[in-house]
């Protein structure tokens, strides 16, 4: 913790005090013999104070079948801790209030603070937690210490918060500037107040109630936590992800399922509209939860839509940039990685399969000649000629690549020897029966294949054999006068 920062906060000036009717009334309450005509003569000295007391235990928020018309029988049929949680909140919501800084958003606050409030005391009934109004009272109050730290620290704050559009982000921005965080010095202002432990512990430790040990004062940290939560459903601009996390919260912490979280929140939507005006906080023309769901489902889906357009995108760059890393840029093949990568697929499936497997090697014939005597560009326009005419040739279960230089390859999956054959002549007539037209001449041009083919039980076992075969194949047609096939066999080593 911060101790520069706590030591100002102590001393400084302008902290929030409680306001005299307040600290009288949990004075005489703290007795052991509790005077209730005197609490009731106190309060009943503030007309103003008295009136919305009256007006709230008289209100839905307390669902009294009778009239109260007194403080003392307010006392009497609601109890002491309801009234005092009364004055205690409408004296120090009145006293807060009034000042006010230029950055920071004190609308915004109030609307949290009265939306957790009521969500606290709305949770608690619903578990059968007996401190409903304690739990009323410390979510009130639970963010006091941004009020304290917005006094002391300015436009800091101001800046602090703008790094936390989201609230529950907030405490993380503050312990990384401040080495504190609001909830800690709620717990600082409990403690100057002298307010009870079942009040500061949730206080202090709102965004994190594990730091609590004791377990009355555990279960309502657990309260006041979820609480506020759910009062970013109601506040923040974007209530997917708290709706998410809010239902989660109920699950684990009290076996809630769905649809008792979201009628609960519904609840809490309603009795806050009501309860609002009677501290004269402005909540606005907010929707009702079921309105807010329906948005938060419609942005979730609009999120999921984007995500998905986001990855399609992505896939498709991804493919195209895997298609630049494989594909040879002259002739618009294969590049030799992926011929290395595919040869050796094929392979492996074509051995633990059974099946035959084929490779032709195609060697251009005098291609030196064509760029000594033509040019290298005409040399590039005969390699991308050649390599449009192997793209129009290929099925699609195999793959055509430049082997290197002047040198063309095909990969035939599943392909015998016999249909190789046929498919190189193939390759090898079309090739030489028409020359490459370029801005430098007419040139004819012709190709050497070699053809080899790894079968079952047969002589090349190993993928560089079948690799070594066609180029003995290439070798053999070059020899037997170009512009020929030749096929690969054991007995003679190109026929």
């Amino acid at each position: 913790m911060n101790e520069q920062l706590v030591n100002q906060i102590r001393q400084c000036p302008s902290l929030p005090s409680l306001p005299t009717i307040a600290m009288q009334v949990l004075d005489l309450a703290q007795k052991e013999a509790v005077d209730i005509p005197e609490i009731s003569r106190i309060i009943s000295k503030d007309p103003a104070l008295s009136g919305k007391i009256l007006r709230t235990v008289n209100s839905s928020f307390y669902g009294r079948s009778q009239s109260i018309s007194t403080i003392s029988h307010a006392l009497v049929i609601l109890g002491l801790q309801s009234v005092k949680t009364l004055v205690l909140g409408f004296s120090l919501v009145t006293n807060l209030t009034k000042s006010k800084s230029k950055g920071f958003k004190h609308l915004t606050y109030w609307r949290r603070s009265i939306y957790a409030a009521t969500a606290a005391r709305t949770i608690a009934g619903k578990i059968n937690v007996v401190q409903q109004e304690e739990c009323f009272l410390a979510a009130l109050l639970m963010d006091i210490g941004m009020l304290v730290l917005d006094q002391i620290l300015g436009e800091q704050y101001g800046q602090i918060n703008e790094q936390a559009p989201v609230h529950n982000d907030l405490p993380a921005v503050e312990n990384a500037v401040l080495g504190m965080n609001h909830a800690e010095v709620a717990g600082i202002v409990a403690e100057q107040w002298k307010l009870p432990p079942v009040l500061s512990e949730p206080m202090a430790h709102h965004h994190n109630p594990s730091g609590v040990c004791d377990p009355s004062a555990r279960k309502l940290a657990d309260v006041v936590h979820l609480a506020s939560r759910c009062a970013d459903i109601f506040v923040d601009e974007h209530a997917a992800a708290p709706i998410s996390e809010v239902r989660k919260l109920c699950r684990v912490l009290y076996d809630m399922d769905q649809d008792t979280c979201d009628a609960m929140l519904e609840e809490i939507g309603t009795r806050t509209r009501e309860v609002a005006p009677l501290f004269e906080i402005n909540i606005g023309s907010g929707g009702s939860y079921e309105e807010i769901l329906k948005k938060a489902n419609e942005a979730l889906v609009e999120l999921t839509l984007r995500s998905q357009q986001q990855a399609t995108t992505l896939q498709q760059q991804n493919i195209k940039l895997q298609e630049q890393a494989t594909t040879d840029r002259l002739t618009g093949l294969s590049n030799r990685l992926r011929l290395d990568e595919f040869l050796a697929e094929q392979f492996n499936a074509a051995r633990a399969s059974r099946k035959p497997l084929s490779l032709l090697i195609l060697d251009l014939d005098n291609f030196k000649t064509v760029n000594d005597t033509y040019g290298h560009q005409a040399g590039d326009a005969v390699l991308r000629y050649v390599g449009r005419l192997l793209r129009t040739a290929v099925r699609q279960q195999d793959l055509a690549a430049r082997y290197g230089g002047e040198e063309l390859a095909l990969v035939l999956p599943d392909t015998p020897r016999a249909t190789a054959s046929t498919i190189a002549e193939t390759i090898c007539r079309a090739i030489a029966a028409k020359p490459v037209v370029c801005t430098e001449a007419t040139i004819p041009i012709t190709a050497s294949i070699g053809v080899a083919t790894y079968e079952p039980g047969g002589p090349l076992a190993s993928l560089q054999h079948l690799i070594k075969a066609a180029d003995m194949a290439v070798y053999a047609a070059k020899h037997a006068g170009r512009n020929c096939v030749r096929v690969f066999t054991f007995r003679a080593k190109a026929a």
